[in-house]
């Protein structure tokens, strides 16, 4: 899978600070809870033109959208959950930073990093599917009840 690097050239998971780390963490949350909200926009949208749907074609469509969503929301909401657990450990290595073992640490940080990545590439590729779908079913509705 291509990995989507968030961070700055170079070595930097390996050679930044713990506070240098933590706010990159931040910001990863925030852009995180920014796509849930976007989600819920996406489920929105799509529950609104369930009801435009009487054609079977249609509300097949409608409902593999709908379960890729489902899929996309709950691989956020887990996202979030690892990068708030993340902060927690930032925090505890800036007061204690023989906590944990800081090699196994960075690891973990990288590979947060390209699961995030990996996350917003399949992000943007299902809500341009979902406006192309949802274009696409309306438009199909419109001619069949206007012909």
């Amino acid at each position: 899978m291509e990995n989507l690097s968030l961070r700055p050239k170079g070595d930097f998971t390996w050679t930044a600070e713990y506070q240098q780390l933590y706010i990159l963490t931040e910001h990863w949350q925030s852009d995180l809870q920014f796509y849930k909200d976007d989600l819920q926009f996406l489920h929105h949208l799509i529950d609104k033109y369930f009801i435009w749907l009487t054609h079977k074609e249609n509300l097949d469509e409608m409902r593999n959208l709908a379960s890729g969503l489902s899929e996309i929301s709950k691989n956020c909401d887990g996202l979030l959950e690892k990068t708030s657990k993340h902060l927690t450990h930032l925090a505890e290595l800036m007061d204690d930073p023989f906590k944990y073992d800081s090699h196994k640490f960075r690891s973990e940080h990288e590979e947060l990093e390209n699961e995030i990545a990996s996350f917003i590439k399949n992000f943007w590729k299902i809500k341009k599917e979902t406006f192309a779908v949802s274009e696409q079913v309306i438009e199909k509705e419109v001619k069949r009840l206007n012909p």
